[in-house]
């Protein structure tokens, strides 16, 4: 991807400064960034599996733009969330002294921001390619609306523009909540945490010594350390999928993601459910909750000696898994 990227640079309608930082905002791993030059770039990027792809590659990378950076340019690729996506925009707006490129697919809101800005500022003329569109406008514009003016709260937790669920608690975490048993174990691990209402939770229950939050959004895991301020708690930036829990868990607690982009991916789902496996202790037990319609309960008895259905809706399913199977790759 990020051929329009390319062609913004070789039309030399998009300066690339031959001197001075380039911030380049949520690159995912499958954008080529081969048009900037790789020692003036640092790529902002919160989704730790992103961010290691880029700094495998030679990148110097950062989870979150830093106060009061300055930058000779920026490149801002556009997530689908749309407040996300002006946030991003806004502080490279601010942060960058030369031009702002933007970078989106029509499927990522693209024709709505150049819009949007278009009321604002005097934005470039769009070059289109590949189902989406690239623009840029002049570093400096303000746009003071389009930045978060405080933590966003919803029913008493802390959120963040773009995080999952944002906007209240998922309605599927908050039934996984309610179904949990009294006691948990000594040791509870909350995979793919979000801002971490599952955790919150758990640290109520009775026995709970010890609660890692994993989860690969850095915004997210930022929102979960207010919300669950714990001392038993311990915060791991990290894909739930490969994460070693520090020692032997009891119970995995998770409402685990089902796709990237539009489509479904259940395999996300069965990957988490691996992780959980080989974490957990001979007698411990996995509590999760998906889509009714998701294929998990094959891998669920793949993985463990014991699956049932604990309950859900015409929407979700409550599934408990004990005993994880042991030798399973």
């Amino acid at each position: 991807m990020s051929v329009r990227l390319s062609l913004a640079a070789q039309s030399g309608g998009f300066a690339v400064p031959s001197e001075g930082r380039i911030a380049v905002f949520h690159p995912r791993a499958d954008h080529d960034l081969s048009a900037l030059p790789k020692d003036q770039v640092l790529v902002i990027q919160p989704f730790r599996p992103d961010h290691d792809h880029f700094a495998t590659q030679g990148f110097a990378c950062a989870p979150s733009l830093e106060a009061g950076a300055e930058y000779a340019a920026a490149v801002v690729f556009l997530p689908r969330a749309k407040a996300l996506a002006r946030m991003l925009v806004a502080q490279a707006a601010s942060a960058a002294s030369g031009q702002v490129l933007i970078d989106g697919a029509k499927t990522e809101g693209i024709d709505s921001l150049l819009k949007d800005l278009r009321k604002r500022c005097a934005p470039s003329e769009p070059v289109s390619k590949a189902h989406g569109k690239v623009f840029w406008i002049d570093g400096g514009t303000a746009l003071p609306d389009w930045l978060p003016d405080g933590p966003q709260q919803v029913e008493g937790f802390i959120t963040a523009p773009g995080v999952f669920s944002a906007d209240g608690i998922d309605p599927a975490s908050r039934m996984l909540a309610a179904a949990l048993p009294v006691k948990l174990g000594r040791c509870v691990a909350d995979l793919g945490t979000g801002w971490g209402y599952l955790s919150t939770q758990v640290l109520q229950h009775e026995g709970v010594e010890e609660v890692h939050l994993a989860e690969a959004d850095h915004a997210a895991l930022a929102c979960a350390r207010v919300n669950a301020a714990d001392p038993r708690a311990q915060f791991h930036w990290a894909d739930a999928r490969t994460w070693k829990a520090p020692g032997v868990v009891n119970t995995v607690v998770m409402n685990p993601p089902f796709h990237t982009g539009r489509a479904a991916e259940p395999s996300l789902g069965q990957a988490f459910i691996a992780s959980a496996a080989s974490m957990l202790a001979a007698n411990g037990s996995l509590w999760m909750v998906a889509n009714r319609h998701l294929p998990y309960e094959t891998v669920l008895a793949d993985r463990f000696s014991q699956v049932r259905e604990e309950g859900g809706d015409n929407r979700f399913k409550i599934l408990h898994a004990a005993k994880p199977r042991r030798g399973r790759k």
